[in-house]
């Protein structure tokens, strides 16, 4: 099951902290995207407000952490990063769904919908 991380970040209202917001996290992708058992490493940006960072983290298992947190860049990442936040970071832990095998319920809804549009129509 995959095991994913989401933490929001706000930076401080200033052009200097939210540049090197960016920039850090775009360095942090590119490290933790490397470590085992690490799906992936998203960041991203909010595209309106430009003070608004999301990061995704996946990872094969919860125990799959250990690497992350074993990461020398690790260490770095908070001391750097939370100086330049206007609140605290926002972390949320999940467990992703397993939606193997639930093709047939999307094709009953399909077909649900589509015969509900159609008896609308013929109403009309």
């Amino acid at each position: 099951m995959v095991y994913t991380i989401v933490v929001h970040l706000y930076a401080k209202d200033d052009a200097e902290c939210i540049a090197k917001l960016h920039e850090k996290l775009v360095e942090a992708s590119q490290v933790y995207s490397k470590d085992r058992e690490t799906i992936s490493w998203f960041v991203m940006q909010d595209h309106i407000d430009k003070r608004a960072f999301t990061i995704v983290e996946r990872y094969e298992h919860e125990s799959s952490q250990q690497y992350h947190l074993g990461n020398p860049y690790w260490k770095t990442f908070d001391p750097y990063v939370i100086p330049l936040l206007d609140r605290p970071m926002d972390l949320r832990r999940f467990h992703e769904l397993d939606t193997s095998g639930k093709e047939v319920l999307l094709e009953s809804t399909l077909e649900a919908l589509a015969r509900n549009a159609a008896e609308d129509q013929a109403r009309s």
